[in-house]
């Protein structure tokens, strides 16, 4: 299903915002085919199929199409003008506009009221009525319209009204399946009801573990009850979830935490988290072993929860540049596909982490001057004071490209340094994870070693040649230097000096931040587990702030071995040498110099090259059935039922841009599902009058 993303800034209390009268005058006109004395109007197929995007299949259900377009049409003329299209568009940009959506939907007089024969009628024509019909003489409906059913009920009354109704629907259900009234149905009544009554709240996979829940046994009112309650209150144990692990996705949860949260914040029953756990069992049920550990275990993760809630109707609402389904599920994963995967991370790591670099290398060059700096062993050749003298030194000698001294082999190094660092951490990660996503810390740790030791072989031929341009530049009136004249000199072996040190360096970085950082933007996460921009670079950048400080000592003595020593300066035979002789002749802070400009380059260039990298895969979305960024969107579930996908329509500006995500939401949250298809008596009749216009003809 496409996702149409309204921004970040409307989660939470916060709304849509008005699309100006010329642009819904435009876009009205466009789709207007009625014209009445000089005045253009939609018609309901306008509205529906055409504008919309909904019943667009050629045997659509007629009926259904003028209910919806009904909504709209509060004249309830079968025309919609501008003036209604205009206003329907203000309706959808109101903070409770999909109960004023299903309001105007049963208000058949457009009077602002809803009575006994408007709410009869509307439920009478949905899918569920016509396989489980409901008692409309029952005392539910004399309580809300009166004995005589003649009591008219205003907004604020259906609102209580709608969210009752699917509650009284299922014990309804429930007494029809037990005629004798024993109180316990069969697994297989269970089964009908919920799929039948309760669809809109059940995902593919809970409706297919239904009956084995139940393990054979009959299912008594309190579980069905309990078992209802907890699929309508699944939003409400996701928070409780949250609560009991600070805010934590990937922390599991026993069941006597989450009861215990439970009852701090609400009023579940034990009954509905034992429910919770046998639903969870029942859909790792990919394996004899895997469901017996859960069973041992008996812990759950917000993942889990994921699994059971089905979609909720405003997250339907990231543009993306590109969408494009490898794999049609993830069973369909062949070796190629997850070489075609490798090749897409990789495409994306190497622009994300150009612009990383490109973006923070001036600091990178202050660095390497600083590091290179000796003291001790060569006298009168301290040039720079600090970081910051360095830096106005380069462009007071150098100019200001001087600042970018050595970037062009830098970026050639970067394309396959940082693809190859991200791509071998996703690839592992993705290795090491269950097949809920979650992955335990001392896996984390071991893809970022692995990434960083793989970076290596790649990226310390093109380091050490950037260093040696960095460098060449302090000795002023010195010679140009070409990185292809430094390559010469080096030789093949020479490109790995250095190399020992370069792995002493990049291994740790990458086991404490790659960890760092997922577990950082979790906690920047919002409560439904979606990250913006900001807070992805802010993960990026605070967790390059250990891994960076922490590993300077390696980076000194890798940045030592690489650089040509000049007359008077102490040479290094390898890592233990260096080590030794730094020590000796400059004691240990020499380990820390450049600590702070190392940690002012690498944590925004992280920051920035993570940020992109993900963003990058938003806009350029492609499903090869693996993982995705956590943080990418608001996951949720899929319902097993829906009006139609949601297509990206560019004409549905304002308020329209929700318009679609919200009559899904009248079916998967009220389950008001009405008839797509015209039945074989609408059929029949358009049968024979389209025949009796052939024989008149």
């Amino acid at each position: 299903m496409q996702i149409l993303q309204v921004k970040r800034a409307q989660s939470g209390p916060s709304f849509l915002k008005r699309a100006s009268t010329d642009k819904l005058r435009e876009v009205f006109l466009k789709y207007a085919s009625y014209q009445k004395n000089g005045e253009y109007f939609m018609t309901s197929e306008d509205f529906v199929r055409k504008f919309l995007g909904l019943f667009t299949d050629a045997a659509f259900n007629d009926e259904s199409v003028r209910l919806l377009a009904g909504i709209a049409d509060t004249s309830k003329d079968g025309l919609i003008s501008f003036a209604e299209f205009q206003a329907f568009e203000g309706l959808l940009c109101t903070p409770d506009a999909l109960y004023k959506t299903a309001f105007q939907l049963f208000d058949r007089q457009g009077n602002g009221t809803v009575s006994y024969d408007n709410f009869a009628e509307i439920v009478q024509k949905t899918e569920l009525h016509s396989k489980l019909p409901f008692r409309l003489d029952s005392p539910f409906i004399k309580r809300y319209f009166g004995e005589k059913k003649q009591r008219l009920i205003n907004y604020a009354e259906f609102t209580q009204l709608l969210h009752d109704f699917h509650e009284e629907y299922a014990m309804e259900a429930f007494r029809t399946k037990d005629p004798a009234g024993s109180g316990y149905i069969s697994p297989l009544d269970f089964h009908d009801i919920m799929v039948n009554v309760k669809r809109h709240l059940l995902t593919a996979d809970v409706k297919d573990n239904l009956v084995a829940i139940t393990e054979g046994h009959k299912v008594s009112f309190p579980y069905f009850m309990a078992f209802t309650s907890l699929l309508n209150n699944m939003e409400l144990i996701k928070r409780i979830y949250l609560h009991a692990t600070q805010g934590n996705r990937t922390e599991p949860v026993t069941k006597d935490e989450l009861l215990y949260a439970a009852q701090t914040m609400s009023q579940i029953t034990p009954l509905e988290i034992d429910i919770l756990f046998q639903l969870t069992g029942a859909l790792h049920h990919t394996g004899w072993w895997r469901r017996k550990k859960f069973e041992a275990n008996r812990r759950v993760v917000y993942s889990d929860l994921n699994n059971i809630a089905p979609e909720h109707y405003t997250k339907h609402i990231t543009t993306r540049l590109a969408e494009i389904r490898a794999v049609e599920s993830p069973a369909d994963r062949s070796a190629f596909i997850q070489i075609l995967e490798s090749t897409y991370r990789f495409t994306l790591g190497s622009m994300a982490g150009a612009v990383g670099a490109t973006v923070v290398y001036p600091i990178d060059l202050v660095k390497t001057r600083m590091q290179n700096q000796r003291t001790g062993s060569y006298i009168g050749e301290v040039a720079y004071r600090n970081s910051w003298d360095c830096f106005k030194k380069v462009i007071r000698h150098e100019g200001f490209l001087g600042l970018y001294r050595g970037l062009l082999p830098q970026l050639m190094g970067v394309a396959p340094e940082k693809a190859i660092k991200l791509t071998v951490n996703d690839l592992v990660r993705d290795k090491l994870s269950d097949k809920q996503g979650t992955i335990p810390v001392w896996a984390e740790v071991l893809a970022g070693g692995c990434a960083g030791a793989s970076q290596v072989v790649f990226t310390n031929p093109l380091e050490i040649v950037k260093i040696r341009l960095q460098v060449a530049g302090e000795i002023a009136g010195g010679a140009k230097v070409r990185a292809l004249a430094v390559v010469r000199d080096l030789g093949l072996f020479g490109l790995y000096k250095g190399a020992r040190a370069c792995l002493l360096r990049d291994v740790p970085f990458s086991a404490i931040y790659f960890p760092t950082y997922a577990h950082t933007k979790a906690l920047f996460a919002d409560e439904d587990g979606y990250n913006h921009p900001l807070t992805l670079l802010a993960a990026g950048a605070i967790a390059g702030v250990p891994a960076a400080s922490l590993v300077t000592p390696a980076d000194v003595i890798k940045t030592r071995l690489q650089v040509v020593a000049r007359t008077g300066q102490t040479t290094y035979t390898g890592v233990w040498d260096a080590t030794k002789k730094i020590m000796a002749e400059e004691g240990p802070r020499a380990f820390w110099k450049g600590t702070a400009a190392r940690v002012f380059r690498s944590s925004p260039q992280f920051g920035v090259t993570l940020v992109t990298y993900e963003l990058l895969q938003r806009l350029f979305y492609v499903d090869f059935g693996g993982s995705h960024p956590t943080g990418s969107e608001v996951h949720k579930s899929k319902s097993i039922d829906t009006l139609n996908d949601i297509r990206l329509n560019a004409d549905h500006i304002g308020g329209y841009r929700a318009a679609v995500p919200l009559l899904n939401g009248i079916e998967s949250k009220f389950g008001l599902f009405l008839p797509r298809f015209q039945s074989r008596h609408q059929q029949h009749t358009i049968e024979s009058s389209s025949t009796g216009s052939k024989k008149t003809s």
